[in-house]
């Protein structure tokens, strides 16, 4: 059954005549009454009594238009929100942590706009809690977030791997540190410590590295971004994942720098999340497959 089908009874029906409903639909008069018997044949009913005089809707015929009509009404209604979604600007929310932003959001944003010149997308720093709520919520369609390893994600969120690495110290080119091939406790205890406020995985992270002896701290970052930014601006170090400063902007120029903790800093994951319930917008699923491609292009890039 296809949707002309029961376009063509609707028509002839409301016409009264095979031969104004083909003149209408511009169909041979013939080609219109086979379709409509090949209707009639694959339901096992008589739409129509036919005579000389023309053709008219039979009882079995009356009692199934309504249903007819009911379904052309909800194909009409599609394609009107169809074409309304087509030449309407979406917004797609982005919740993220700022780690890996640079070098992984802008250039998927980037290549997504090259296919959705109509949707907009908002990124939106925040914290993993507060990205997790929102998801939850409807308010964000994506998210990203670091997790440590053992660290579980909410059941009703969809989690997927984009990249991971350890956490390395974050530094300036010209800082005593850079020097060493691998950076311990003790030597970063003699320069001025830049951590994340409380709530990021790189609180928890750093803190945990320092083993309580915080005394050489001397800021806190809303988020890595910032930090990088304090850190190429010389008003200390900072402890971050390496692919959150590797292929950053300031790295590829030569502000900041990576060296390895000593003993090796911890696994951090980035992960994408986004509702498990609930219709999915087609250019949602579209910006996460451009996540996981380009994680997964940069991974081969670095190994």
């Amino acid at each position: 059954m296809r949707i002309e089908q029961l376009e063509y009874i609707e028509a002839v029906t409301r016409l009264g005549s095979l031969r104004r409903a083909a003149e209408e639909l511009h169909l041979s008069q013939p080609a219109l009454s086979e379709t409509v018997r090949n209707l009639e044949r694959e339901l096992g009913v008589a739409l129509f009594e036919r005579s000389r005089s023309g053709a008219k809707v039979s009882d079995q015929g009356r009692e199934l238009l309504p249903h007819i009509i009911e379904v052309l009404d909800a194909v009409a209604r599609l394609r009107q929100v169809a074409d309304e979604q087509h030449h309407t600007t979406r917004t797609v929310r982005v919740g993220t942590v700022n780690a890996a932003t640079v070098s992984l959001l802008l250039p998927v944003i980037a290549q997504f706009r090259q296919t959705h010149p109509n949707t907009k997308v908002e990124v939106i720093g925040a914290q993993q809690a507060d990205i997790h709520r929102t998801l939850a919520s409807g308010g964000f369609d994506l998210g990203l977030v670091n997790y440590l390893s053992g660290d579980d994600g909410p059941p009703d969120l969809r989690s997927a791997e984009l990249l991971r690495g350890r956490a390395v110290v974050c530094l300036r080119p010209d800082s005593p540190l850079a020097a060493l091939e691998r950076v311990s406790l003790a030597d970063l205890e003699t320069v001025p410590l830049i951590e994340m406020r409380a709530g990021y995985v790189m609180h928890r992270l750093l803190h945990r590295f320092l083993q309580e002896r915080t005394a050489s701290i001397a800021y806190s970052a809303e988020g890595a971004e910032m930090g990088k930014l304090m850190v190429a601006e010389g008003l200390g170090a900072t402890v971050l994942p390496q692919y959150s400063v590797a292929g950053d902007p300031l790295e590829r120029i030569g502000a900041i720098t990576f060296r390895p903790l000593d003993p090796p800093g911890a696994i951090v994951r980035l992960m994408i999340q986004r509702r498990r319930t609930g219709t999915v917008p087609s250019a949602v699923r579209d910006l996460h497959e451009l996540f996981v491609e380009h994680a997964r292009e940069r991974i081969e890039a670095l190994t």
